[in-house]
């Protein structure tokens, strides 16, 4: 294999919440620097969290760097910045009911940060899980009106969740990861997050400020439906989502199987088991990039990954 085709490994970045716990520590093996930690950064070049290469050629360089620096790497993308965001997701309690804009209003709005769609997959959650997806408002002005009178969450969506599902979150649609689930989450290299209902929780003494005026020029109504898929652990890749910013595999390693990269770079995040890429030791918690034009990846061992590229 050629040198500047070698797999990228990143130090993650970890990232304290108010509704975080220690799963990270205690699923991931990860060191973790408290018992509140919500967010695992796994592969990330956002200013916010910049992960460190942690092998080869461009030991000690960040992700934001080698897009800068380094563009054949990464093959035909064109974003300005890195366009992906991968985190581990562990809510000990409810995250906050919120919703993110998308690139349009995020790049007037927001000092032209991307916006930010994501996407879930199930790592874990407890017996009989939900998820808050979407809302029940008709119109614009019921959904205002329930807004002001801090009443949106009285008509939220559920959706029952189990280990395995999949669903897609896209920009200006409600929703919250409920306490107990964890998730494996692609997304818009983006940081913006828009409150509407915090359970008037406190942090240091005081409640977390809302963003009222932004949900109600974001959010869509009516709401668009959401679908739960599910996936089980079959050998291969199987294609979750293919959306205008992403598409995201989940890979089952019982057998060898090897995965194409041609003309732009692929993620990996290693969610169960250990193996091999590549003939590199790869186990649950190691995050990694194939440069554009790798070819193969040959994955052994028993292990399922979650990868993903870019748009």
């Amino acid at each position: 294999m050629e040198k500047e085709n070698e797999l990228l490994f990143f130090e993650p970045v970890f990232v304290e919440r108010i509704w975080g716990g220690k799963k990270l520590r205690d699923c991931f093996n990860y060191d973790i620097p408290s018992d509140h930690v919500g967010e695992c950064w796994g592969i990330s070049a956002h200013e916010n969290g910049d992960c460190v290469v942690k092998n080869g050629e461009f030991k000690g360089k960040t992700l934001s760097y080698l897009y800068e620096n380094e563009r054949k790497l990464f093959g035909n993308v064109t974003s300005k910045v890195f366009p992906l965001l991968i985190k581990v997701i562990d809510t000990k309690e409810d995250c906050s009911i919120q919703v993110h804009p998308d690139d349009a209003y995020a790049k007037e709005h927001e000092n032209g940060s991307l916006g930010k769609m994501e996407c879930w997959y199930i790592l874990d959650c407890e017996k009989d899980s939900k998820l808050i997806v979407g809302h029940k408002a008709k119109t614009k002005e019921e959904l205002c009106k329930l807004i002001d009178e801090g009443k949106l969450h009285e008509l939220l969506r559920e959706v029952p969740v189990k280990k395995g599902d999949f669903v897609q979150v896209d920009p200006g649609t409600v929703h919250a990861i409920t306490g107990g689930v964890m998730v494996l989450e692609t997304q818009q290299s983006s940081d913006i997050t828009y409150r509407v209902y915090d359970y008037d929780r406190l942090f240091n003494g005081k409640k977390r400020s809302l963003h009222l005026k932004e949900c109600k020029d974001v959010i869509t109504v009516p709401s668009d439906d959401v679908s739960v898929k599910h996936f089980d652990d079959v050998c291969g890749a199987q294609r979750m989502i293919d959306c205008s910013k992403y598409s995201v595999d989940k890979v089952t390693v019982k057998e060898d199987v090897d995965i194409k990269v041609t003309d732009s770079f692929r993620l990996f995040s290693c969610v169960e088991g250990e193996g091999s890429a590549n003939g590199v030791k790869v186990k649950k918690g190691d995050h990694f990039m194939a440069p554009a034009n790798t070819g193969s990846v040959i994955l052994k061992g028993d292990m399922i990954l979650i990868t993903s590229t870019a748009k």
